[in-house]
């Protein structure tokens, strides 16, 4: 069996986005070490379009009142990404950049959040129907 084949474009999305992941850890850019620019960021995903000029780069914040700000602070550094990206990924053209707030993971725990209760409020109800019916063995006996 061969090696699975990834696109150029994939393999380019898998790279910025580990370069674009570096320099949030780290904080690498003078922009990323504004006071608003708080909070454990990630970026989900990237997506590449356009033949490589156009760049969608979806991230998440644990807390969900720092995303404008977090995002205002992302916007004033694109130009330095771009820079960045474009020389770390030896790119001719560096690529317009989007930023998207993913919210799946948000998403995701309200979802497992509302299954708990479910969860909570069934295992309840059953517990009532065992003490509804325990008590009606022992008047029969």
């Amino acid at each position: 069996m061969g090696r699975p084949s990834f696109s150029r474009g994939d393999r380019l999305a898998s790279s910025i986005q580990e370069e674009v992941a570096d320099l949030i850890k780290f904080r690498k850019l003078k922009e990323f070490k504004d006071p608003r620019f708080d909070g454990l960021i990630s970026i989900t995903e990237v997506k590449v379009k356009n033949g490589y000029n156009h760049l969608d780069i979806y991230w998440s914040v644990l807390e969900d009142n720092k995303a404008e700000d977090i995002l205002s602070v992302l916007k004033e550094a694109i130009p330095s990404i771009r820079g960045h990206i474009c020389r770390k990924c030896k790119l001719r053209f560096a690529p317009t950049i989007n930023f998207h707030l993913d919210d799946s993971i948000k998403r995701g725990c309200e979802i497992l959040s509302k299954l708990d209760r479910m969860n909570d409020e069934s295992a309840g109800s059953n517990e009532d129907e065992k003490a509804d019916a325990e008590p009606e063995l022992d008047s029969k006996e």
